[in-house]
């Protein structure tokens, strides 16, 4: 890791000294750039804005080495380490600077053949990607579950270098992330893998993603023999063997592999389905081995997992429907954006919850909007992030349906639009 906290100046005073402070720099595609200087230029900009309040991202410079080669600097994921939103000497802190190019192509396939037909059996990234960029920054949980699994990876690093006798210690590179549909877990996953190859650009010069298509995995084609999931792997394995590259086996709704079992138990698919899950799970033994992958996993089902796979789980992380403050991030995540493409317009300065917070919720000139999309947020418990996402969308298109609106008349729209939802969904309830 790079520490560059010696090349900032010594003068404010300093909230923590053992921080650590993740900059990540996006470089431009077009840019050939050493990271060597892009690093120093970086530097120079840090020690002229070392006193940050959280995270912080600039895309305009006055340096003209960073604006022909960068396209962003960004401080990120302090809000993981600090509860608080208390100013930050970058002076005083550890920097960890993570310089990147995103690769502009988006995902290939990985086919394998079954009696002359071509069977897509995963989807392929190389990352960074630009499809995920943004990604890990859009999705908001509790804090403790993004740092757990930035942790997690971090410390499967370390005992891989330190030489840990597995025998003695076992831990298995694999992430369990279960709960309702709508919680973005799967984009979760894909984020994680993201920021890890960013994070870890140092060790690793590229990571790669591999979604394997769980439905077509356990189809019926897959069911009459395991040596379609054994050349699977055999190709994961060819991209495992390349230490230059940090590899993420992704598989989505793992408890296909339960009823896989279950069926083949209950004697409606043939008995080779049974032996097909084994492959799987002996395959997945087996690539664990090495230290430059991670096995991600995500179940909607969670009493319908495999109990066998379960148990090589090191983290089983439920990720459930946001909370009043998440779903509150959430909005105002959405109304910057439209407030950035001035379909709010004019813009006016919303407060956080911490802001709220020290005022005692009280109502006044600037709090009253801010009090306004609290509420909505309080009364949107229950709908899970994906139909949180749309709900800007929907108030626009069913409300407003002009060009610009004013704060007022969109957060107007948007409880109404929060209603509708409940509404339609106690109807679908009703006729069920």
């Amino acid at each position: 890791m790079e520490d560059a906290a010696g090349d900032l100046k010594q003068a404010l005073p300093i909230v923590c000294d053992t921080l650590q402070v993740h900059i990540e720099v996006h470089q431009k595609s077009s840019s050939a750039a050493k990271k060597d200087d892009v690093k120093s230029q970086v530097l120079k900009l840090l020690n002229r804005h070392c006193m940050v309040f959280g995270d912080y991202t600039w895309n305009e410079f006055d340096d003209a080495f960073l604006s022909q080669h960068v396209e962003s600097v960004a401080i990120v994921d302090t809000d993981l380490k600090l509860k608080d939103r208390h100013p930050i000497d970058l002076s005083k802190c550890h920097l960890l600077i993570h310089i990147f190019h995103l690769n502009e192509e988006g995902p290939s396939t990985e086919n394998l053949e079954e009696e002359n037909e071509d069977l897509v059996a995963a989807n392929h990234w190389q990352l960074p990607c630009a499809e995920y960029h943004g990604l890990w920054e859009s999705l908001i949980y509790e804090s403790e579950i993004k740092s757990h699994l930035l942790d997690y990876v971090t410390t499967t690093l370390l005992f891989s270098d330190k030489n840990v006798d597995s025998n003695l210690i076992t831990w298995n590179r694999v992430v369990l992330l279960h709960g309702p549909p709508g919680t973005g877990k799967t984009s979760l996953c894909k984020a994680l893998a993201q920021k890890l190859t960013i994070r870890l650009s140092y060790r690793y010069r590229y990571g790669q993603l591999i979604e394997i298509n769980s439905h077509s995995l356990f189809s019926k084609w897959f069911s009459e023999s395991g040596k379609l999931v054994t050349k699977m792997f055999q190709k994961i394995q060819q991209l495992i063997d390349d230490k230059d590259a940090l590899v993420f086996v992704l598989i989505d709704e793992v408890e296909s592999l339960t009823a896989a079992r279950t069926a083949s138990t209950a004697g409606t698919e043939p008995s080779d389905a049974i032996r097909v899950v084994n492959a799987v799970l002996t395959q997945i033994d087996q690539i664990k081995r090495y230290p430059n992958v991670v096995i991600l996993t995500t179940s909607n089902i969670t009493d319908k997992i495999d109990m066998a796979f379960v148990d090589r789980a090191d983290i089983k992380q439920y990720i459930g429907p946001p909370s009043a403050a998440a779903i509150f991030k959430i909005y105002l995540s959405c109304v910057e954006e439209l407030m950035k493409c001035q379909i709010i317009y004019p813009r006016q300065q919303l407060l956080t919850l911490r802001d709220l917070e020290m005022i005692g919720y009280l109502e006044n000139n600037v709090s009253q909007l801010s009090l306004l999309l609290n509420g909505i947020a309080r009364k949107s418990e229950g709908l899970s992030g994906r139909v949180l996402r749309k709900l800007p969308f929907l108030a626009h298109a069913l409300y407003i349906q002009s060009p610009t609106v004013t704060m007022e008349k969109f957060l107007q729209a948007l409880s109404l639009i929060v209603d509708k939802q409940f509404d339609e969904r106690n109807q679908l309830v009703e006729n069920v």
